[in-house]
This record gives structure tokens, C-alpha cells and sequence, in this order.
């Protein structure tokens, strides 16, 4: 399952997916990861979390986020949960050009029992027909 959470920068999205990430932590059977592009929300998980910070990995475009992903998924097969804050702000691109991203981590959420929670930065209106049936 893929949820996407999109509003304007500053609206709060952040802090209502460290909310959620913290509660799935408090009921999850699986283990739980939070990738941000900075470490500003580290203090503020649960420690049950795997915080990961893409700016140590060069994660730049939409083929190497899939390959990041992939490796974390190979590596721990018990994450369940995965929490991504600020797509956009991890990977250069358009909205327009990450269709094919999408489609890979619906592919990825399926074959691995995965979910993931994603921020946007834009308003819903206005995104993409292939992200807006992932709006939550």
C-alpha cells in the first residue's frame, strides 16, 4: 500500500508523519524505517524506528531512491512500514517524470508486504493522475 500525503510546504505534513510513524512503532509487529533528507526529525521518533538520512548515500534521482530502497528491503526483511519525508526533497525531478518510481515501490509494496507513507510537497489538485489514487 502506498499513502501519499500532499500539501504546501510549511502545513505540517512532517510533523502529522512523525505522529503517525510514532503510533505505527507503539502497535507494529514489523520493524519500521523513516527516510528523510535531513536528520531535523530524529529526536522526535520513537526509538524503535530506523531513522536514515539519504544525504550520506547520494541518493540523486529516481533510479537510485529505487536502488536504496531495494537494498534496505534485501537487507532487513522484517520492515513492514516505511515512511518517506519529502520525496522530492530526497531525489531531483518532476512530479511529471516519477511515474515509473511509483509504479517500482507499488511493485515493491505488494511482493514485500511493504506500506508507504510518502510527502509531497504541492497541492493534491494539481498532482499527477498516477499519484492522486495513492492520496490519503
Amino acid at each position: 500500500m502506498i499513502n501519499v500525503f500532499c500539501n504546501q510546504r510549511g502545513s505540517g505534513k512532517t510533523k502529522k508523519l512523525i505522529k503517525l510513524a510514532n503510533e505505527k512503532a507503539l502497535e507494529n509487529r514489523g520493524n519500521i524505517v523513516y527516510i528523510d533528507d535531513d536528520d531535523r526529525p530524529l529526536f522526535e521518533l520513537d526509538r524503535k524506528i530506523r531513522f536514515v538520512t539519504t544525504n550520506e548515500f547520494k541518493v540523486e534521482n529516481y533510479d537510485s531512491f529505487y536502488g536504496f530502497m531495494c537494498g534496505m528491503l534485501s537487507q532487513d526483511y522484517d520492515i513492514d512500514t516505511v515512511f518517506i519525508d519529502g520525496l522530492f526533497n530526497i531525489v531531483d525531478g518532476s512530479l511529471k517524470d516519477a511515474a515509473q518510481l511509483f509504479y517500482a515501490l507499488e511493485k515493491l509494496s505488494e511482493e514485500y508486504e511493504v506500506d508507504f507513507f510518502i510527502t509531497i510537497n504541492g497541492e493534491c489538485d494539481l498532482l499527477p493522475e498516477y499519484i492522486k489514487k495513492y492520496v490519503a
